[in-house]
C-alpha cells in the first residue's frame, strides 16, 4: 500500500530526518504541533507504523510498552549502544556478532536466523551530569 505524500507525512519525514535519536509518536506529534503543522496523533501513529513496516524506520520497544522510532543512520548490519538516561543512540558496526550467530546456527543446523542486540549504558554527558 502506497501512502500519499500529504503535508503531514512530509512534515513527519522532515522531523525524523532532523534527529538522530529514537523518538516516540507523542514526542514527534508534539514537535509537529510546535512547528505549526495540523496533524492528529492517530495520523502520526499510522504513518510511523507504515514507515516501520516498509523498513524505512528503526524501532525500539521500551520496557513500559512504548515504541520509539528513528531513521537509520547506517547502512548494513549494525547494533545500537543506547544511553539509559537521555536516549542518545550510537550505531555500532561489528561483524564479530554476525560471525558468532552464523557459527551457532551452523552448529545447530539453523538458517535464516534473526536476532536483536542492543547495548545500553551511560553516555559521556550523563556520566558527568549532576544527580539530584
Amino acid at each position: 500500500m502506497t501512502m500519499p505524500r500529504t503535508p503531514q507525512r512530509i512534515a513527519l519525514a522532515q522531523a525524523l530526518e532532523q534527529t538522530p535519536q529514537f523518538r516516540s509518536a507523542q514526542q514527534l506529534h508534539a514537535h509537529l504541533l510546535q512547528e505549526g503543522h495540523e496533524v492528529s496523533l492517530a495520523t502520526v501513529y499510522r504513518h510511523l507504523n507504515a514507515l516501520a513496516e516498509a523498513g524505512a524506520l528503526e524501532t525500539r520497544n521500551l520496557s513500559g510498552g512504548e515504541t520509539r522510532y528513528r531513521q537509520c543512520r547506517s547502512s548494513g548490519t549494525h547494533h545500537h549502544l543506547v544511553c539509559r538516561d537521555c536516549g542518545e543512540t550510537t550505531d555500532v558496526a561489528d561483524t564479530s556478532v554476525e560471525q558468532w550467530v552464523q557459527r551457532v546456527g551452523d552448529r545447530h543446523h539453523f538458517t535464516d536466523i534473526r536476532y536483536a542486540l542492543e547495548l545500553s549504558g551511560l553516555c559521556a554527558g550523563c556520566q558527568h551530569a549532576p544527580t539530584g
